[in-house]
């Protein structure tokens, strides 16, 4: 869920130097049409790890636009008087009224979080808790109110040095406290509780807006933009009926999860070979293993590029398996039957038994991709289904499976010339189809639909693996090695716990 928020995200600052006062301008001209016509307030939740900019970016909102009508409420611990009162009587008492802007440093989600961090809190507790923030937010939003949720997102390295660049400033210094960095201890439980919460609690209407906290220019520009677009839609429009799903929020330095991706990377045929024996032997001995015989399944999916080597790599684990032990499912259109049926009704079908493994060549991932880019549903369907897939996932893993799901990317060129090869070669002629000549002259729309696919649905417990396909070698490798090491994790138990339902 945060891959696209550690992508190095930058601004130089001529171009924001140059963006600040056009951006000033209009952030205070809706601010006072909000506050002439007074029909809705603005709600702004600043959540995220420390060191990301939050207490900067509550700043900097104050200086762009009038703090005459912005009021902020900073939460911690619940005092004596608001623990004798209902967990979000607080929060009630402290919301904006029509025409103001509320920023919220801590809300209704940062207790919640810390209690599961220091394990006072057990995973079904917190999930009671997250649904009834869903309804909460979604009776805000039904009475009226625009609802802003931020989430300011570091990497581990990212957040230690950031908390060494403030405290090295001695305007910042003091925001440096020793439990900031007794909070760092806990980073990767934070990010693993915190992907949960954001999954769970990302609808349609009270979506999270995740931003990389790294760069204070990318970071600035970025939320007043949101801040803007949103506010000014608003007024535009006045109230819509709420998309089924959050809307799409792009980088706005165009950088993106597969554009990043080094396709260059290969493996020579030597090591490939000894490297493909390995991961080969070792997943026969995972799939023999009692504990996946007993407790486990294993569900792999395939999506990726035309020609990006899905087959290849899904005959070599299947060399690794017992023939009776694994299932490949090639996912084309569906059928009359299938169509009668809710969307994920024919992939519930083959959810394997423990013990047992189900590849997926091609999936339900159809939906977000061929579906939404050819226009074979309608945009509200597409959008519904980034949260019925990470709720279907979810069920899956609650339930013992090891889900784990590749996106295989090659270049264009290397499209090309592998679609060449095919017409050429007698046979692999039948891999090639007059649809992949007509796919291939989509290419942008599929791959900016595969990376809102992959922001979307790469949670904690169903995560993308984003695998370097120019070179087939390397690719298949990559491929074995993380469905061992996914196996081996799942067996030994994260932290040596078994996953809550």
């Amino acid at each position: 869920m945060f891959e696209s928020a550690e992508l190095g995200h930058v601004i130089d600052r001529d171009t924001y130097k140059k963006a600040v006062p056009a951006l000033r301008e209009a952030l205070l001209e809706v601010q006072y049409d909000l506050l002439e016509k007074r029909e809705f307030p603005v709600v702004i939740l600043v959540s995220g790890v420390d060191g990301s900019g939050k207490g900067e970016t509550i700043n900097l909102l104050y200086s762009w636009m009038d703090p005459r009508h912005i009021s902020t409420l900073a939460f911690s611990a619940p005092s004596d008087e608001e623990r004798t009162r209902p967990r979000m009587w607080r929060y009630w008492r402290a919301l904006p009224p029509k025409g103001k802007v509320g920023i919220f440093a801590g809300s209704w989600y940062s207790q919640p979080i810390t209690d599961r961090i220091a394990g006072e809190m057990r995973r079904s507790e917190l999930d009671y808790l997250l649904d009834d923030i869903n309804r909460f937010e979604a009776m805000l939003v039904n009475e009226g109110a625009l609802v802003l949720k931020f989430w300011f997102h570091l990497s581990k390295d990212g957040q230690k040095q950031r908390l060494k660049a403030l405290e090295k400033d001695p305007r910042t210094a003091w925001r440096v406290t020793p439990e900031s960095y007794e909070r760092l201890k806990t980073y990767d439980r934070l990010q693993e509780v915190a992907g949960h919460v954001l999954r769970v609690t990302n609808t349609a209407k009270a979506p999270w807006i995740i931003v990389e906290g790294t760069d204070d220019a990318y970071r600035s520009l970025t939320v007043g933009r949101v801040v803007l677009d949103a506010i000014r839609h608003r007024l535009q429009h006045g109230r819509q009926e709420v998309p089924v799903a959050p809307p799409m929020i792009h980088a706005i330095d165009q950088r993106t999860v597969l554009g990043e991706l080094d396709l260059g990377r290969k493996l020579a045929k030597k090591d490939y070979e000894r490297e493909l024996a390995k991961y080969q032997a070792r997943l026969s001995e995972l799939a023999r293993d009692a504990r996946f015989v007993g407790k486990r399944s294993l569900i792999l999916v395939f999506e990726g590029s035309d020609a990006a080597g899905k087959g290849g790599s899904i005959r070599r684990i299947a060399a690794a398996l017992d023939a009776r032990q694994y299932q490949i499912i090639p996912i084309a259109a569906p059928t009359d039957e299938e169509k009668a049926q809710p969307y994920l009704w024919r992939f519930w079908r083959h959810v394997p038994q423990r013990g047992r493994v189900t590849i997926f060549d091609r999936s339900w991932y159809g939906r977000v991709l061929v579906e939404r880019v050819e226009g074979f549903c309608t945009e509200a369907d597409w959008l519904r289904a980034y949260s019925e897939i990470n709720d279907f996932e979810h069920q899956l893993v609650a339930e013992g499976a090891v889900v784990v799901k590749f996106w295989l990317q090659i270049s264009a060129d290397e499209q090309l010339r592998r679609f060449k090869e095919r017409e050429e070669t007698g046979f692999k002629r039948y891999k090639i189809t007059e649809e992949d000549w007509r796919n291939r002259k989509r290419w942008d729309d599929y791959v900016a639909a595969a990376c809102d696919m992959i922001d979307r649905t790469s949670t904690g417990l169903a995560p993308w693996t984003l695998v370097e396909a120019n070179d087939k070698n390397y690719a298949r490798v990559k491929v074995l090695k993380t469905i061992c090491e996914s196996l081996e994790r799942a067996l030994k138990g994260e932290n040596g716990k078994t996953i809550e339902k």
